[in-house]
């Protein structure tokens, strides 16, 4: 073999096991968080280092609380509004993608977005924030990932602890505490479907909780909540 084929083989090589080796680093931290609770995802850092460019101080509320005190209906709410399919489908949702693209393509714009709770919890966990087809290739390998390690009680459980409720708050705990001054284990029908449809903009909902939007999509969960499937 030629000197300038090895050449060629080896760039082919190199990107190839640094890709696999990535990919290995991330199954390595989804099984460790099986039974173990991460202490910060790739999101919050981000979040708190935007913090901490206007204020060095800066911190992050976040509280870490078990399933089985997150209130049922917070739980419902989230699936009614997110994912209506969590406990059905393997970690992607091809039918809401589907109707996600359809949706745009009618827009003209992206109105909606599709992704599963799983896929929220892949690229709040290891990913930025950045819109590419080789990120979303990436969100779908750790959505996978996540479906074969984990069952869909602890993807749930983590990413009510995890996600982003407002400007530097993320979990359900620190959400229910901020907005309505009780635990997430207290959280009310209404409440909890409020904080649901928080989510897709939860920095913007977060200064304005008396929108319009904000009391019509929420009566419109209340109506779904109670056929929502729970893990």
């Amino acid at each position: 073999m030629s000197i300038k084929r090895r050449f060629l083989l080896w760039l082919l090589a190199v990107p190839l096991l640094l890709v696999l080796l990535l990919q290995g680093w991330y199954f390595l931290h989804i099984c460790w968080w099986v039974n173990h609770n991460p202490t910060s995802t790739a999101f919050m850092r981000a979040q708190l280092s935007l913090l901490q460019e206007k204020n060095p101080k800066a911190q992050l509320q976040q509280q870490w609380v078990p399933y089985n005190r997150i209130s049922n209906h917070l739980k419902r709410a989230i699936i009614a509004a997110e994912d209506a399919n969590f406990a059905e489908h393997e970690g992607v949702d091809w039918e809401a993608l589907q109707k996600a693209y359809e949706k745009n393509a009618k827009k003209g714009k992206v109105v909606s977005g599709g992704s599963t709770i799983t896929q929220q919890l892949a690229k709040n966990l290891f990913l930025s924030g950045q819109r590419s087809y080789a990120r979303k290739a990436q969100e779908m390998i750790i959505t996978y990932m996540l479906e074969m390690v984990m069952d869909k009680r602890r993807i749930f459980e983590i990413y009510l602890n995890v996600v982003e409720w407002g400007n530097g708050v993320f979990g359900c705990e620190a959400a229910a505490r901020r907005y309505y001054g009780v635990p997430a284990a207290g959280l009310g029908q209404q409440d909890a479907a409020r904080l649901a449809v928080m989510l897709p903009n939860p920095r913007y909902y977060g200064r304005h909780l008396d929108s319009n939007y904000l009391g019509r999509r929420t009566a419109l969960i209340m109506q779904r909540m109670n056929s929502a499937d729970l893990p």
